[in-house]
Parts: structure tokens; C-alpha cells; sequence
């Protein structure tokens, strides 16, 4: 396998999409100790977090509107950041009115915050999100699960590599959204959760 190939399987394996839904999976279904009933809160939060944006990137990438479903070309971002944080927050607001698990709750809410940095930063930084959720997402899984989970800590470097290889970013930008991305995710995921 090449460098190249590599980079985009990784790319896609690790997409903010793939990530959030396993993520919010794995949040909803501990937060209730396991069990069916947490896995439909996950899923519920999963409908607004990543299942409504992408949807309609998809349909955008369908009409012409972006040119790709990670949405690469800087102009063409901020639309579709708009939607998945005007989605990510109605699905929050109807979480906390159901009675969701409060961990859910919070790791949403990470979500939203993160999307707003991303809105404010998009129009004139291509900061990577890829590796913004990739940190987040650690964060949250030590958070949650405690110090055997720092075996994860490699994952935002490999999903940086696999952005920086695959030309869609910058060295800076993946090193950005890192830090952005954990330290978002650190702050409301445990000030909330």
C-alpha cells in the first residue's frame, strides 16, 4: 500500500463523521451502564450530531454545490459548518428535553462548541477538523473510561499525517485543530459530563 493510499484510507476510517458516531455510540450506551436503552440515546444524538450534516453534505456534493464530502475547498465550508451546528444544537436542546443521559449531553455539547470555533476560524484558516475531533475524541474516551484509554493517544497524530500527506492541509492547521479539538472537548465534556 502506498503512502498516498494509506493516508486516504486513513482519511476516511478517521472522518469526524465515522468518529462522532462511534463516539456518541459508545457515551450513550456507558452513560445508562450499558444496554439497549443507552445505545437509542446515542443513536438519537448521532441523528442531529453527524447523520443531518451529512446528509446534507451529501446532497450538496450531489447538486454541485461542494466538491467533496470532507467539504476541502476553504470557500465551500462554512455552509455546511453552519448546518451540522444548527443541527448538533436543536438535537441537544431535545436530548436535555427527553431526559438524555447527562455524559450525552455533554459530549454533544462539546460538539457544539467545537463547531462554533470552527465556524469564527473557517473563513479564514482551514484549521483541520479531522484532527480536531480525533483529539476531542480521546479526550473524551479517557475522560470516560480512565488511563488504559491513553492508548489511543496516537490517533490525532496518524489522522494529522493522513491530512497533511493527502495534501488537504497544512502542518500548522492539523497541529491546530489538535489542540483546539482536545482542549475544547476536555473543558465542556468535563465541566458538563
Amino acid at each position: 500500500v502506498s503512502g498516498a493510499r494509506l493516508a486516504r484510507l486513513v482519511t476516511e476510517v478517521t472522518a469526524p463523521v465515522v468518529l462522532v458516531t462511534l463516539l456518541t455510540g459508545i457515551v450513550g450506551w456507558h452513560s445508562t451502564g450499558g444496554g439497549a436503552h443507552g445505545l437509542a440515546w446515542g443513536l438519537l444524538a448521532t441523528l442531529f450530531a453527524t447523520g443531518l450534516p451529512l446528509a446534507y453534505i451529501v446532497g450538496g456534493v450531489r447538486r454541485g454545490r461542494f466538491t467533496d464530502h470532507h467539504v476541502g475547498v476553504p470557500e465551500q465550508r462554512r455552509l455546511p459548518l453552519l448546518f451540522g451546528l444548527a443541527s448538533s444544537a436543536v438535537g441537544w436542546v431535545l436530548l436535555a428535553a427527553f431526559g438524555a443521559p447527562r455524559p450525552l449531553l455533554a459530549l454533544v455539547a462539546a460538539g457544539v462548541v467545537g463547531l462554533v470555533v470552527a465556524v469564527t476560524v473557517s473563513p479564514w484558516w482551514k484549521m483541520s477538523i479531522h484532527t480536531a475531533v480525533a483529539a476531542g475524541v480521546v479526550v473524551v474516551l479517557v475522560l470516560t473510561f480512565g488511563v488504559p484509554l491513553l492508548a489511543t493517544v496516537p490517533l490525532p497524530a496518524l489522522v494529522g499525517w493522513s491530512r497533511v500527506r493527502l495534501r488537504d492541509h497544512t502542518v500548522p492547521q492539523v497541529v491546530a485543530g489538535g489542540v483546539v479539538g482536545g482542549l475544547v472537548a476536555g473543558a465542556v465534556y468535563a465541566a458538563f459530563g
